[in-house]
């Protein structure tokens, strides 16, 4: 159980501090997930030198408080799945080029290299992508990540592979129509998983996480033997304004998705469970350039933008607290 590093903002080092020192305190596992920083190995600089100034000093600290680590990369965009990168955008570069599937590889390998994460994650919800991408886009993705695999495993045969999906997208919520679709064209295109990450933020789909059916994720890999995780998600403790409509949830509707969180991963023999976010987002500090659709999920963290704790996060302590099986 953890959480990838998070803060209200970034303006305050010292509330950066505070929040990591509370979110590693009650976990065992650790989570990097990020775009592939296009900007910065375009202007040419090096890879490697880009991880040691961003990565390394942080993957030390998590490795000190005896962490597991997840490295996720992102080869297409985090927000807006219809779209390569905003950055590669601005460079008029698609991940359907050879050059820029070239650098990603490159990334990949010397992520893995120097952080040695004990599992990493070479695309993110890829059924989103594929429903509402360019087919250029999404085969530029298929392309870029099967041969990134290949590359680490020519190098590294102790890291386990991964990509993850969108419930919601597997069990046809976001279609409109609510048949179950499942994750066997994901199975195909990236044959290479070794397990498989799910991503859920169910409050755009569901009124109260009762109504998430137990087998929620067990049935995603149902007759499969392959290991599942969550690598991201959450429910939000606020009403929230959507295109359509209005999300409305409370602090208690929140908790009560943590410990139906638990159920459906207990159901599914989950081996780990990932929030992005352990601290809410202060968006009057959000830079102008991030995409507007992270309001939707300001309200995810397990303390608010003070660092207060929220009823779920009582809940996390607890179910941190069990036994592992």
């Amino acid at each position: 159980m953890g959480f990838a590093n998070s803060s209200p903002s970034y303006n305050s080092i010292d509330t950066v501090l505070l929040a990591l020192n509370l979110w590693t305190n009650t976990s065992d596992a650790a989570i990097i997930s990020t775009e592939v920083p296009w900007d910065s190995l375009y202007a040419g600089h090096s890879v490697q030198h880009y991880i040691a100034n961003n990565y390394v000093a942080l993957v030390n600290f998590y490795r000190a408080k005896n962490l597991t680590l997840w490295v996720y990369i992102d080869p297409e965009n985090g927000l807006n799945r219809a779209s390569n990168s905003n950055t590669l955008v601005g460079l008029g570069k698609s991940i359907a080029q050879a050059d820029v599937q070239k650098l990603y590889r490159q990334f990949v390998v010397a992520m893995d290299s120097m952080l040695k994460p004990d599992h990493l994650g070479l695309a993110l919800e890829t059924n989103l992508i594929r429903a509402a991408a360019s087919q250029s886009i999404y085969q530029g993705v298929v392309q870029a990540v099967n041969a990134a695999a290949a590359d680490v495993k020519a190098r590294d045969q102790n890291v386990k592979l991964s990509v993850s999906i969108q419930a919601e997208v597997a069990w046809g919520k976001t279609a409109g129509n609510g048949s179950f679709v499942g994750i066997g064209q994901d199975l195909a295109d990236f044959p290479f998983v070794q397990e498989i990450g799910i991503s859920s933020y169910p409050y755009f789909n569901f009124a109260k996480p009762s109504d998430l059916p137990l087998n929620y994720y067990s049935n995603l890999v149902a007759g499969k033997n392959l290991p599942v995780f969550v690598s991201e998600g959450g429910w939000t403790a606020q009403s929230i304004a959507i295109p359509g409509g209005t999300v409305t949830s409370t602090a208690t509707i929140q908790q009560e998705y943590m410990t139906r969180q638990s159920q459906l991963l207990d159901q599914a023999q989950g081996t780990a469970w990932f929030q992005l976010t352990f601290t809410d987002i202060n968006l009057s500090t959000v830079p102008s350039y991030v995409d507007p659709t992270l309001k939707y999920f300001v309200y995810l963290g397990l303390v608010d933008v003070r660092l207060q704790p929220k009823p779920c996060f009582t809940t996390w302590k607890n179910i941190y607290q069990r036994t592992l099986k």
